[in-house]
């Protein structure tokens, strides 16, 4: 066994567990899939798939081809990123511990034989079961809250509010066909504003503020699929580009998990 902690996703909820374990001194790999669809791309790490790279808070993310190459990229100071859907590697890295931070409101897979600590974030898990701890994704009194016993809250399907917004902050697709973006992340847009194209089908800006995320150029995306998402908050830019409140408070969670669990089962993460 290593003491390496395997990270399964890469968007920006995952990169905030990603960055805040990297910056505590744990090595991790992130793992991702071959096309990945994250809005707040300025803020994920798996870009890597598509750009080789990714810097986020100036911690980079480096995709590398093979699982060897992931020590050699930890070794200079980056999180190694590797495409594996299914988590193959797992059987020649031997990690200490699997994060599943996909957020799919659903298991992909992960169960609790995948390491000697498996730790799980929101709906579609429980522990011990499926995971020695699930982790509290719910905004409220009880996220980044790591659970040993049970499951997160289910999935409500409603953004968090934001300056009295839910709900509206989020554009969905209203066609088939392939994503073009008019603006990009960081943009100032008025509500009726279009912020792109899904095939010849505009998607307008459902309020005023700042384009926090929208989807990379090039997508094919479903009718119904998440698309952008605004901050009505215009002096918020920063924002944009920055992990947020609900991904620093949830990768506390992870590490305490983390921690706690190492410590009941002997593993040694540093």
């Amino acid at each position: 066994m290593s003491r390496l902690v395997v990270v399964r996703g890469a968007g920006d909820l995952a990169s905030g567990v990603l960055a805040h374990l990297h910056r505590c001194g744990f090595a991790v790999l992130a793992l991702e899939c071959r096309q990945p669809a994250a809005i707040r791309r300025l803020a994920a790490f798996c870009e890597a798939v598509y750009d080789g790279v990714q810097t986020v808070e100036g911690i980079t993310c480096r995709r590398i081809d093979t699982p060897a190459q992931a020590w050699e990229v930890i070794a200079h100071g980056e999180i190694p990123l590797l495409v594996d859907e299914q988590a193959d590697c797992l059987a020649e890295l031997e990690p200490a511990a699997v994060v599943d931070a996909i957020i799919a409101k659903r298991n992909c897979g992960t169960h609790i034989n995948m390491a000697p600590v498996v730790v799980a974030l929101g709906p579609g898990f429980t522990a011990p079961d499926d995971c020695h701890a699930v982790i509290e994704t719910m905004r409220g009194h009880n996220l980044g809250r790591p659970i040993y016993d049970g499951h997160a809250l289910p999935n409500t399907g409603v953004p968090g509010l934001i300056k009295g917004f839910g709900a509206q902050r989020v554009m969905h697709s209203p066609a088939t066909g392939i994503m073009r973006g008019v603006h990009r992340i960081g943009d100032e847009v008025e509500q009726g504003e279009v912020l792109g194209y899904v095939g010849e089908t505009p998607v307008y800006a459902s309020l005023t503020g700042v384009l926090r995320g929208i989807l990379r150029d090039g997508f094919d995306v479903p009718k119904g699929m998440k698309l952008a998402d605004i901050d009505p908050r215009g002096e918020q830019k920063n924002n944009c580009v920055t992990i947020s409140d609900k991904a620093r408070c949830i990768a506390g969670g992870v590490m305490e998990a983390l921690l706690v669990l190492g410590r009941q089962k002997g593993v040694q993460f540093f």
